[in-house]
């Protein structure tokens, strides 16, 4: 006898399974991602940072188009640094700040619902490797400590932080609060450098770019004291 074909239901249901799979939904993260990437490549955000601001965007308006402009770009592995850059350069220190970190968190949890939704259950299974396992222990049982001394110490890609934060099972407010609050320091020091651009030999560039140079030399000690830790777990 030959076996009974398949009914509507049931191929529809397999159809579903595939399409909703892991590795369907990590497939079309990734295909999510290069598509963001080349749109970023043919826009080139940096001219912002050479009057490429429209003239007719001021005020608050002004002011959320570039948060929402800068969330999707951070989504995009555009580099954070750039973009608080051009919001000094553009609106001022303070505008400038705040615009930025609007920007900053919303970029965050944009990528961190896309990897959790599209990349978490393809990915989890693949953290054997020790430092693996002792990096999302981490992130998973002290995921507020870990993810503010991330933002406060920066040295890991933004965008690449927030996808990798995705897969642990840290929860969305910790990792929220902890990047609104980490953020804040190297932000404002950017956002004041893009600002007094202009003036670079004035007192406040020269402490804006001191304290960036400072918070990257201490993200390195931290890392190098933190790598035999995460490798003998």
């Amino acid at each position: 006898m030959f076996p009974p074909a398949a009914t509507p239901d049931g191929l529809a249901a397999r159809c579903t399974r595939v399409v909703f799979s892991p590795w369907a939904r990590l497939g079309l993260l990734l295909a999510l991602l290069a598509c963001a990437a080349t749109a970023m490549l043919l826009w080139q955000p940096q001219h912002l940072l050479t009057g490429g601001w429209p003239d007719r965007l001021s005020g608050p308006t002004a002011l959320l188009v570039f948060a929402l402009l800068y969330g999707g770009c951070t989504t995009a592995f555009v580099p954070r640094p750039v973009l608080n850059l051009a919001a000094g350069a553009l609106f001022g220190g303070q505008a400038g700040l705040a615009a930025a970190l609007a920007g900053t968190v919303l970029g965050a949890g944009l990528a961190f619902g896309l990897g959790r939704l599209l990349g978490q259950d393809a990915l989890r299974p693949l953290l054997r490797a020790r430092w693996l396992t002792a990096a999302d222990r981490q992130l998973s049982e002290h995921g507020f400590r870990s993810m503010l001394a991330l933002r406060l110490f920066p040295g890991l890609p933004f965008c690449a932080t927030n996808y990798c934060a995705s897969v642990s099972r840290m929860r969305w407010f910790p990792f929220l609060l902890a990047t609104a609050l980490g953020s804040i320091p190297n932000t404002a020091a950017y956002a004041v450098a893009g600002a007094r651009a202009a003036t670079p030999t004035s007192p406040v560039f020269l402490l804006a770019l001191g304290f960036i140079a400072v918070s990257g030399l201490a993200a390195l000690a931290v890392a190098w004291r933190k790598r035999k830790a995460l490798r003998g777990r």
